[in-house]
């Protein structure tokens, strides 16, 4: 579908406009080069979902509005084939001073829609955006929200074979949003070719088969959306906390006891000296029927003094989506003040409505909490620890979804 290939771009800075004029007259540099994209090459393939992560300046957005072709890039090659159309940043190809109606036929002819074309599908575009009335007023008078519904129903009418999504979608209300996420869904089953910007990782985990993640221009990783995802959030940490020690842990099964080399973050200031998931009888487990009770159990060293530690677990599907984390702090637990050297044991016990699956398990240690499960220091993350794997119970209600709420039914005439 979209071939991209070796794409750079550099833009030139400058502290105010008379510096350009001053530029061209005096013929002297004013400017400042920033490089935006440095050698970027990846395929979106037909049907594919490809998400695009990274901090504020990674170069995101620059990348999307080359694929559209609102920017040209200086060196590489865009290969497309077929009609690519997107929502990106809020009020790209509208003129605030006509009216949302004007608007539709000015920013589809720039997509590539014919008047023919706006003519018939006009209505529809009206219907799904549900403006109403507003529709006929200058798009000055519009909320960020409505004019992100305008956006998004000319992007979607066009009949892309490739469609952008760019953070511009968050701005609309839940209702809307999820409007727009059930469209493009069915987009997605259609065939269609989707790239999406987002800073939602589990956005990002759940409709993305593929990931990139950029940084300052480059792109540093590719693949899995879980494990770009991963690294992603395991480089947010590094850059907090300076200083990324491996940890080898002892891991307890049924069938054995082995170290696992870990490639979570870790200050070098607790040590992890194993972990293990048991039953309610504390037999170790590697598999556990749903609804039943377990324990998930890890012993630390501390190699420093610790004044308000805290621990807590986290609990993801295979897509790497969190389905359930805590932590002491959040559960309201006054943890002690421990002194270099002691070793602590923790014990999570809870009951396992899982659906039955495999769910990888993570840890983590850090010190003073604050607002809602905040911390100023994170000490130790070890991800993906152990993976839990939740098999059906003959004695529970079939149900689909994720886990089992226990519902209660009640029927009248």
């Amino acid at each position: 579908m979209i071939k991209v290939d070796g794409i750079s771009k550099q833009f030139k800075l400058y502290r105010s406009p008379a510096d350009r004029l001053k530029e061209i007259v005096f013929r002297k540099s004013y400017h400042k080069d920033f490089l935006a994209l440095d050698n970027i090459s990846f395929e979106v393939k037909n049907g594919e979902t490809l998400g695009i992560i990274g901090q504020n300046g990674a170069g995101k957005s620059t990348l999307l509005k080359i694929l559209s072709g609102i920017v040209i890039s200086d060196k590489g090659t865009i290969k497309v084939d077929g009609k690519v159309t997107g929502l990106l940043e809020l009020g790209t190809g509208f003129n605030a001073e006509m009216t949302g109606l004007e608007n539709i036929y000015m920013n589809g002819t720039h997509i590539g829609m014919s008047r023919d074309e706006l003519d018939k599908k006009k209505q529809a575009i009206i219907d799904f955006s549900e403006l109403g009335e507003f529709i006929n007023e200058p798009l000055k008078t519009y909320s960020s929200g409505m004019t992100m519904r305008l956006a998004f129903s000319i992007a979607i009418h066009a009949d892309p074979t490739c469609f952008l999504v760019d953070e511009a979608l968050s701005v609309g209300d839940v209702y809307f949003q999820q409007k727009c996420m059930r469209k493009i869904q069915e987009f997605r089953a259609a065939g269609g070719s989707i790239v999406f910007v987002s800073h939602d990782m589990n956005a990002v985990k759940t409709l993305c088969d593929a990931a990139i993640m950029l940084d300052h221009g480059k792109m540093i990783d590719c693949g899995e959306p879980k494990d770009v995802v991963a690294f992603y959030q395991n480089l947010i940490l590094k850059k907090t906390h300076h200083g990324d020690v491996p940890v080898q842990v002892q891991v307890k099964s049924v069938e054995k006891e082995h170290l696992v080399r870990n490639s979570g973050i870790s200050t070098g200031e607790v040590e992890m000296v194993s972990f293990k998931v048991c039953n309610e009888k504390d037999e170790v487990i590697s598999y556990i029927e749903s609804e039943q009770n377990l324990k998930i159990v890890f012993e630390i060293k501390t190699l420093r003094d610790l004044s308000d530690p805290h621990y807590g677990i986290s609990i993801k599907n295979k897509f790497g989506v969190s389905i359930f984390e805590t932590n002491t702090y959040c559960m309201g637990i006054n943890t002690l003040p421990v002194k270099k050297g002691q070793h602590i044991t923790v014990t999570f016990e809870m009951r396992c409505p899982l659906a039955p699956g495999d769910y990888p398990i993570s840890l983590g240690v850090a010190e003073k909490g604050f607002d809602h499960g905040s911390f100023e220091e994170y000490i130790l993350i070890l991800q993906d620890i152990e993976i839990l794997k939740v098999l059906s119970n003959n004695q529970s209600i079939i149900f689909s979804g994720v886990f089992n709420m226990h519902p209660k039914v009640r029927v009248q005439q």
